[in-house]
């Protein structure tokens, strides 16, 4: 079962830093080298200094963004900049921000949850981990033994008791602020109140957790946890390293917003609609849509579904929506893989349409994109050879297939917004 234990968290001190906006930060891999700089000059005490140190050309094994984010971090408790709070907390935290023109609020809370081996316990994940992203983040524990940003779960609760129980706990309404370089506005509330904390550790014991953003970091503290435990270092079972820090959300959330996750294709030079659908034609209904992506992505949003795909080939500038005819080509394709995961747009896209029906024609490389905005952008400059736009992958797909212990394909789910580095800190030791 989930343990969930409030925690003492490490806090920046507003007297010392100023606005909170000025020193948090997005996770580490969604920053590029322009934010990066962006967050370098908005203050010196961004946490992009421990989050992700910049490289430099005389760094070695003594030397490195690890060990130099590791020194900025003991610098900044010994000075105070960063302080531990006095008591143990649950932390309320709830993220404002714009969709589409749609105004959203996301509510969760931060707290210590105990690691769980994935297939071990009741913890799940939904996509697959890279090897290099693991390695870059365990350096960081070794060099840190922090959690410097929370990891993303969510859990099943409809009545919403879970989180009912964490608002019913807050004392101070005054909420710690700051917003993000997107405009998400960000709010934090420290919950002491201990009746509020047993409440929520016991509604939360029967339920599952589902890793929505953060599987790299939630391995590698689970080998970060097993490496300290070969060595005899874990003090006990309620050792800090046997805990990770996680914003936990409902999964009937009202603001849980899973944004679509569209794929700009190069490597099909000269596609045009006439010969893609040509291709398409064994397997898919294809209809030509002559007012353009919008309204494309409105008929794929209005009905719901998986099976329906929109493709835009630049060459000739034309828009196609494509249905799937049989999951019979899927079955055969990919047997080893479940119903649910056959069924998923983003599997249909690339394992039938990119791979096997295209295939043929060259390999396609792909970027990714969220926005209709940014597809109608790319295609306008000429930036790929075919858009392709796919239906999100919903909550119930998530469950199934993460229960199931399989893996979602690659950029399946994005879940908006991301949380922020920077405003409640974990030790690990």
């Amino acid at each position: 079962m989930p343990d969930i234990r409030p925690f003492r968290g490490i806090r920046y001190d507003m007297a010392q830093v100023g606005a909170l906006s000025d020193v948090v930060a997005p996770p580490y891999d969604v920053i590029d080298p322009a934010l990066q700089d962006r967050l370098y000059d908005a203050s010196p005490y961004n946490i992009i200094r421990l989050e992700l140190n910049r490289a430099e050309p005389a760094d070695n094994a003594e030397s490195n963004r690890y060990t130099r984010a590791a020194k900025f971090l003991r610098d900044w408790q010994r000075q105070g900049v960063l302080k531990e709070d006095p008591q143990p907390a649950l932390y309320l935290y709830d993220q404002t921000f714009q969709v589409e023109g749609q105004t959203f609020t996301r509510k969760g809370f931060l707290a210590r949850v105990r690691l769980e081996a994935f297939g071990e316990g009741k913890i799940f994940p939904h996509e697959q981990t890279l090897s290099g992203p693991k390695a870059d983040r365990l350096a960081l524990f070794n060099a840190t033994k922090f959690n410097l940003s929370p990891i993303f779960g969510l859990y099943p609760d409809p009545a919403n008791e879970v989180l009912q129980a964490v608002e019913a706990g807050l004392r101070d309404r005054t909420p710690l602020e700051a917003t993000d370089h997107l405009g998400v506005q960000n709010r934090l509330w420290p919950v002491l109140d201990a009746r509020a904390h047993t409440i929520v550790q016991g509604l939360m014991a029967a339920k599952p957790i589902f890793i929505a953003d953060g599987h790299h970091r939630y391995e590698t503290g689970v080998k970060f946890r097993d490496d300290l435990a070969a060595t005899g270092a874990l003090s006990g079972p309620d050792d800090p390293a046997n805990f990770c820090m996680m914003m936990l959300v409902s999964m009937s959330d009202p603001g849980l917003q899973i944004l679509p996750t569209h794929r700009l294709v190069s490597g099909f030079p000269g596609l045009t609609a006439t010969s893609l659908a040509e291709r398409l034609a064994p397997e898919f209904e294809v209809t030509l849509v002559p007012d353009g992506a919008r309204s494309l992505w409105e008929s794929i949003e209005m009905e719901g579904t998986q099976e329906l795909l929109g493709f835009g080939t630049v060459a000739d500038g034309r828009w196609l929506l494509a249905r799937l005819r049989s999951d019979a080509t899927m079955d055969r394709l990919v047997p080893e893989h479940s119903p649910d995961w056959r069924s998923l747009g983003v599997s249909i896209l690339h394992e039938l349409v990119l791979k096997s029906l295209l295939g043929p024609l060259g390999a396609g490389s792909c970027r990714y994109v969220h926005l209709l905005d940014e597809v109608e952008t790319d295609v306008r400059q000429r930036g790929c050879d075919l858009a392709c736009l796919v239906p999100p992958a919903g909550m119930e797909h998530v469950e199934t297939i993460a229960s199931n212990l399989e893996k979602m394909p690659p950029k399946s789910t994005y879940f908006y917004p991301k949380l922020l580095s920077g405003l409640v800190l974990n030790t690990l030791r």
